[in-house]
């Protein structure tokens, strides 16, 4: 998604806890609860990963995508698909989307990562309205809408 922005990653919480579940500090049914929506989302509106069960090692972890944000009115907090994700971030201005992991055999879950979506994030429409004129004269000597242009085409 390539107007994705202000990630947070969450890997190194996910270690920290997991060291503590295998060190016996943190038993597995501390970690190990994921309520029935969560479970239910993770079955319909989740995404497959290729990724191993931490905890059991038995099944693979499936991504769960929560969306938040002011536009969504009574869709906020509802789990989608990725392909939903891109359609939203075409249509609304911005929202926040949170990642799960889910385990569906043992119950593990945990937040994987954060970060907002949306048209606000755009080169073409924030992009040019906070440079301004005078950016947009100077060009790429001084990194302005054009040289940004430049380095989104070739990603």
């Amino acid at each position: 998604m390539r107007t994705q922005r202000q990630v947070v990653d969450y890997s190194l919480q996910k270690r920290a806890l997991l060291r503590e579940v295998f060190s016996g500090r943190v038993g597995t049914y501390e970690v190990c609860d994921a309520s029935p929506y969560l479970k239910n989302a993770a079955r319909f509106h989740g995404e497959p990963t290729e990724e191993r069960c931490p905890v059991c090692r038995q099944d693979n972890l499936t991504h769960v995508h929560y969306i938040y944000g002011d536009e969504l009115k009574q869709s906020a907090g509802q789990a989608r698909a990725i392909a939903e994700l891109s359609i939203l971030a075409m249509t609304l201005r911005e929202f926040q989307v949170f990642v799960v992991e889910v385990c569906r055999s043992c119950n593990w879950n945990h937040l994987v990562e954060q970060f907002l979506l949306g048209r606000d994030g755009s080169t073409g429409d924030a992009g040019e309205a906070q440079d301004g004129p005078q950016a947009a004269s100077s060009g790429a000597a001084t990194g302005g809408p054009t040289t940004r242009r430049r380095r989104e085409a070739q990603r």
